[in-house]
């Protein structure tokens, strides 16, 4: 299959991995050009990864007939104005997640790629990945029984211990469910199929944070958005799931990602992973038993659903990580406060069905 150009916008802490995959691991796409606002960091990732051309602005990136799909890298709350801007120039886009900040943008870039003919996707991929796909052999070929109900928790206390430049996490677009929920709610709409409706509390403990991580330890940063966000799913299958996420609670470990069956228990590793130890439970063992991985994708593997979205491109077929998956799971996230703020049960507008299974082993390339 011919190569699929891509260009790159944004190359903040995320864009090294994608840089290593989609340079060195993906044979179905070609990184011809990067941007970065800052110039210093277009140099770079232009001379480490070999790549032909820096851009000096978005608008040359997009200007730039031979790009075939913008791989959008901006933070959070410039995806929505950036990945239309990308549309409008006519380029597929693959987007960071969120899709954007909030349903009514999501549902105005959904209506424009699909207007213009446009494949539109995004993060996460991790679904992708051999521990979400192997979970989802799992509950497909009948090991939990009928799907009854799920567990999923993010805890932490905030990004401002490490990442080095961590204010928009607490800004417009930010907060705990719209950074580290599209991993959990992607799993869980992979496994279980679409969410019918939920309902949600959410809460802003804290006012400001202190940067603790170099270079800018000691900045007082203001808190806008909520972050502890708690609600109960209810799926179209009949499942029901409670969903925490918070940046405001220390705890030993971060992850927590469980389904319940009516004949077992199935608990999954990090979505925030691509690999991880996956456990069983069925009454007849009476203890949790590790399930090998069967797919590939063990390791770090972002930039898969590009690789896959470049493949849809090349042969007509839908991508997996399509905008009406991103778009659903970025309303399952925004409903949560909505729902907090109106003190009632909400059904959503949008509707998902699960597409078909990575196939099995796909060894470094998309197969199908």
């Amino acid at each position: 299959m011919e190569k699929v150009r891509i260009g790159i916008l944004g190359l903040g802490a995320i864009s090294g991995i994608y840089l290593k995959n989609l340079t060195g691991l993906f044979k179905e796409v070609e990184v011809i050009g990067v941007y970065d606002l800052v110039p210093e960091k277009t140099e770079q990732a232009q001379k480490e990864y070999g790549i032909h051309r820096a851009y000096t602005s978005m608008e040359e990136m997009l200007q730039d007939e031979e790009v075939e799909i913008v791989l959008n890298l901006t933070r959070p709350f410039e995806h929505y104005a950036t990945t239309k801007a990308a549309l409008l120039a006519g380029k597929h886009v693959y987007s960071e997640k969120p899709l954007a900040a909030t349903l009514e943008e999501g549902k105005e870039l959904v209506a424009l790629a699909r207007e213009k003919g446009l494949l539109l996707a995004g993060a996460p991929d991790t679904f992708m990945g051999a521990a979400i796909q192997t979970c989802r052999k799992l509950i497909d070929d009948g090991f939990i029984g009928r799907p009854i109900g799920a567990t999923a928790q993010m805890i932490c206390h905030g990004h401002e211990s490490w990442h080095p430049a961590p204010a928009f996490y607490y800004q417009y677009g930010g907060g705990p469910m719209m950074d580290m929920g599209p991993y959990y709610m992607t799993a869980l709409v992979n496994l279980l199929g679409g969410v019918k409706g939920l309902t949600g509390l959410t809460a802003k403990s804290f006012e400001t944070r202190t940067i603790t991580s170099e270079p800018q330890c000691g900045t007082v940063i203001p808190v806008e958005v909520p972050t502890h966000v708690n609600g109960i799913l209810q799926f179209v299958n009949g499942a029901v799931a409670t969903v925490t996420t918070t940046f405001d609670v220390y705890y030993d470990r971060q992850d927590k990602l469980e389904i319940y069956g009516t004949q077992g228990t199935l608990r999954i590793p990090d979505p925030n992973c691509f690999g991880g130890s996956i456990t069983l439970l069925r009454p007849e063992d009476g203890s949790f038993k590790e399930i090998p991985l069967v797919f590939d994708y063990q390791e770090n593997s972002r930039g898969l659903g590009v690789a896959d979205m470049a493949k849809a491109l090349r042969t007509g077929r839908a991508c997996r990580a399509d905008c009406s998956q991103t778009l659903h799971v970025l309303e399952i996230m925004t409903a949560f406060e909505k729902s907090s703020r109106e003190g009632r049960y909400l059904e959503l507008e949008t509707t998902y069905e699960r597409g078909p299974a990575m196939a099995h082993n796909p060894v470094r390339g998309i197969l199908d």
